[in-house]
This record gives structure tokens, C-alpha cells and sequence, in this order.
């Protein structure tokens, strides 16, 4: 078995052992790999919704002696029981498309679903999403990868909608007690802070300008106090 990168190594670590797991998406196959050769879970299920992604999976499992996993072909979990669902995973994708699969998906409102997820763009669209629709985010950390930071998510349902705002809109629960944490805030505080300053004397976006001004100082402020300054 090959060493996972640590993204999907912080992925399987957030899955509950002893239930099942679905990775939607599951590309190369190297994570329903790690879950069925651990044998601390139940059934282990890939989706995609291309044919050849399945296809260069089952030629890894089969390599890797891996037998006992179901590969489907289907869009996001159309076509997956929900007892195959213990713990799914929604990694390498943008916010908007896995808040679209979340929505499509009703069996996720089963408060004992753990969602695991990983958004490659719109982080911020896909909290204020979870917020909205009463998913709760119980634990969250950031990872990089091929100089790229991404932030994994462990999701459920409690039916609570929340409003966020616009800081944790872009850090959701990170905390600054890992170096990959900080290193994201730091990013978002970028991103808000040159946002604020491309805006100066842009008619119309004064309000949007303040917006993101007020976010940046407020990461700011997370970012010197974990610095003790």
C-alpha cells in the first residue's frame, strides 16, 4: 500500500471507525484502499461520475489485492444506500459543487452521517451553506498540498440554522494551534486585505470595501494574538 499525501491522510483521519465510508469522487481509488485494507470500517464505496476515473480505481484496488470495495458509477451519491453512508467523504471539488450534492442528497439530513469534506474553492460559500441549511462543522483543519492549503471540514446535521459572519465565513473553526492553520488564516487576511485595497475609490463598492477591510482586521488580530504580539 502506498503512503497517502497528507490531505487524504487528515481525510481518513476524520472518519468514525467501525461504519461505513463513501468517497464521492474517488479518482484514483487510493483512499477506499487505506479504509478497506485498515479493516476498522465497514462497507467501503467509491462514486464518480466519469467512467474513467472508476476504471484507473479498479486497476489500483486490483493491484493493491483490494477486493472488498463497490465502485459506482453515478452523480455525487444518486445511486448509494444510505447504510453504505456512515461517513462520506467530498474532497477535491469546489464549494459550490459539493453544497450542490449535499442538497441533492436527502439521507444527509441523518443526523448520524458524518460529512467529510474538502473544498478546493469557495470555502466561504460552503460554510455559509452548511450554516444556513443546519449542518454543524465539529471539527476543521487546514492541510497543504502541492503548495495549495486546503481546509477539511467534519460535518453533521443538528437541523440548527446558523448566520455566520464574514471572519468565520472565511476560517470557519480553525483555531492557531497548527502551523498549516495559521498559514490559512494568514491567506484569507491576505485575500480580504488586498480585496479592501483594489476597492478604494471604486464608486458603488464602498460598503463591500468596508466589509472586507472589517474582515481583514479582524483576522489580523487572530493572527497577532497567536503570535503573542
Amino acid at each position: 500500500m502506498r503512503q497517502l499525501s497528507q490531505r487524504l491522510t487528515l481525510l481518513a483521519s476524520f472518519a468514525v471507525e467501525g461504519k461505513s465510508v463513501c468517497d464521492v469522487g474517488t479518482d484514483h481509488g487510493y483512499l477506499l484502499a487505506h479504509f478497506a485494507l485498515s479493516g476498522k470500517y465497514g462497507l467501503v464505496t467509491g462514486t464518480d461520475i466519469n467512467e474513467k476515473p472508476l476504471k484507473n480505481a479498479q486497476k489500483n484496488l486490483e493491484k493493491l489485492g483490494v477486493g472488498n470495495v463497490k465502485l459506482v458509477f453515478c452523480d455525487g451519491l444518486s445511486a448509494v444506500a444510505r447504510e453504505a453512508a456512515d461517513n462520506v467523504i467530498i474532497a477535491g471539488m469546489g464549494g459550490e459543487v459539493i453544497a450542490g450534492i449535499i442538497e441533492r442528497t436527502p439521507f444527509l439530513k441523518d443526523g448520524s452521517v458524518r460529512l467529510i469534506l474538502q473544498p478546493t474553492t469557495a470555502a466561504f460559500y460552503l460554510r455559509e451553506y452548511l450554516a444556513q441549511n443546519g449542518f454543524l462543522v465539529e471539527r476543521e483543519e487546514a492541510v497543504e498540498e502541492n503548495r495549495k492549503l486546503y481546509s477539511v471540514m467534519a460535518v453533521s446535521f443538528t437541523g440548527e440554522k446558523r448566520t455566520l459572519s464574514d471572519t468565520e465565513k472565511r476560517i470557519g473553526i480553525l483555531d492557531t494551534g497548527k502551523k498549516d492553520n495559521i498559514r490559512y488564516i494568514e491567506k484569507q487576511y491576505n485575500i480580504c486585505q488586498k480585496c479592501a485595497d483594489d476597492l478604494i475609490n471604486v464608486d458603488g463598492k464602498e460598503e463591500e470595501r468596508n466589509r472586507a477591510l472589517a474582515t481583514a482586521i479582524k483576522l489580523k488580530a487572530i493572527l497577532e494574538e497567536a503570535d503573542g504580539t
